[in-house]
């Protein structure tokens, strides 16, 4: 059961993904970015629900998730087509089945959960914040150029489970922060060609350290009934690490063949705040994993289905305390 624990944990992590946009019009009506002008901070609330079941040696293991991030976003200083910006977690409210168990933690609650690692974990996100450097370049478009605070962020993290702590080192690195978020910024097109053909495309290659590698090609559309629509289809092959570190994991990761296929969503966009308005993407996943644990080699068998949202308000979204 803790290797269950462990990838409900991983599955926190990567939710930290960030997902800001925004839009504004140009004599060829191409969406252009204008999400961080002005000096007045905006919010988001990301809510992921996951269906996931693994299979070992003919028995499944059942795990349902359902989280809600509310992040802040604060524009620090701008220059010509750079800015720094911070973001910062507010609020999170989790509530996951494994197993038959059940694990849950709001911190918009009055009274606090009971204690364990994992509400540990979530407890030390609230209130985490980075800095992103952000540039609007003509010829490669929006993308983030640097990451500020990453060490403090891991360092809060992993004050509540010690042993995560080279994990989070190798998956919350620079790099990997820069290829969570620029996909969402690459759904406005760089040019006025692109946008005049209607589609483009978008490749990341996201390394987890001793999780493996994502890669991703992504590509988005101008919705033929509605422009201010993006229609949006993914697809995912993972390549196991090629490294034998473990990275403080209880198992390896020896081989995989898992895909994504079927991820698709929209995305809709504000010409009036210059921001995305909302977004809704699904997701199926399925295929094996080969994982060592202490010499013994097991094979996972996993379909997961996803589905996220995310809205953008002008207001603090977090709720009242109860």
């Amino acid at each position: 059961m803790n290797v269950w624990r462990w990838a409900g944990a991983l599955v926190m992590v990567s939710a930290v993904g960030l997902g800001v946009t925004a839009y504004g019009g140009q004599d060829s009506g191409r969406p252009v970015f204008k999400g961080f002008e002005g000096d007045k901070p905006f919010w988001q609330e990301m809510t992921t629900e996951t269906n996931q079941t693994m299979t070992v040696q003919g028995q499944q293991v059942k795990q349902d998730q359902k989280q809600t991030f509310w992040v802040k976003w604060t524009v620090k200083e701008k220059k010509d087509n750079n800015w720094k910006v911070e973001y910062e977690i507010v609020g999170v409210k989790m509530n996951i089945q494994i197993g038959g168990n059940n694990i849950s933690y709001d911190s918009t609650a009055k009274e606090p959960p009971p204690n364990n690692p994992l509400t540990d974990f979530f407890k030390a996100l609230v209130g985490s914040k980075f800095n992103l450097s952000v540039v609007n370049d003509p010829k490669d478009g929006i993308k983030v150029t640097d990451v500020e605070g990453l060490d403090a962020f891991v360092n809060k993290l992993s004050a509540a489970n010690e042993q995560l702590k080279p994990l989070l080192k190798s998956i919350l690195d620079k790099e990997a922060i820069k290829q969570m978020s620029n996909p969402t910024f690459a759904a406005f097109p760089k040019t006025d060609e692109e946008w005049k053909k209607g589609s483009w495309d978008y490749k990341v290659v996201l390394s987890m350290g001793p999780i493996g590698n994502y890669n991703t090609t992504y590509t988005y559309s101008v919705n033929k009934t509605d422009k201010n629509k993006i229609d949006v289809k993914a697809n995912m092959e993972y390549t196991a690490p090629k490294s034998n570190d473990a990275g403080g994991l209880p198992f390896k990761i020896v081989k995989g063949d898992l895909k994504a296929d079927q991820a698709e969503g929209v995305i809709t966009l504000d010409a009036k705040t210059g921001r995305i308005a909302d977004s809704t993407m699904n997701m199926k996943m399925k295929g094996n994993l080969e994982i060592d644990i202490a010499g013994m080699t097991t094979t996972v068998e996993l379909t997961q289905e996803q589905k996220s949202t995310m809205k953008t308000l002008d207001t603090d979204p977090i709720p009242t305390k109860k």
